[in-house]
């Protein structure tokens, strides 16, 4: 395919094609990754102490922590990209921040601050469910065909 489109290009275009990618700077891959695995790490590691302190002084269990967690985690994550903190993490660190819970609320909260403006409803609403629609969507798909999947492999355990 990428034959066929510089068999559509001018030679100018081609030249320039060819001059502007070896005037493309480097990417340093390695660091990108590095730092990605490490903030995800740091923000993997703070939910575990949050989980932790729900265990140690909150009265959960294993099993009913998470969900406490999760919330605090995404409430963190909203308040710092009110402030700008989180965006500017997300740029040195990558898909460090994007992975876990609180990229996908980093990506909500940004939708809304960015189209308060435009009202509540069309505005904050119309465009933070843009992104939220199809994550439920395909969690809720995702969900019904692994509910199918256990169903037919696993037959003697629905309802219990």
């Amino acid at each position: 395919m990428p034959n066929q489109k510089k068999k559509d290009l001018t030679p100018v275009q081609q030249e320039y094609g060819e001059l502007a990618h070896k005037r493309e700077p480097k990417r340093p891959i390695l660091a990108n990754c590095i730092r990605a695995f490490l903030v995800g790490g740091v923000i993997c590691l703070i939910g575990q102490g949050i989980q932790q302190l729900f265990i140690d002084w909150g009265g959960f269990d294993k099993e009913t922590a998470g969900n406490p967690t999760v919330a605090v985690l995404i409430l963190i994550s909203v308040i710092l990209t009110s402030f700008g903190v989180y965006d500017k993490m997300a740029q040195w660190a990558g898909a460090g921040t994007a992975v876990p819970v609180t990229g996908f609320a980093n990506s909500m909260a940004s939708a809304a601050i960015e189209h308060r403006s435009e009202g509540l409803v069309l505005g904050v609403g119309g465009n933070m469910f843009k992104l939220a629609g199809s994550v439920i969507v395909f969690g809720t798909t995702a969900a019904f065909i692994i509910g199918i999947l256990h169903w037919i492999f696993n037959p003697g355990a629905v309802g219990g």
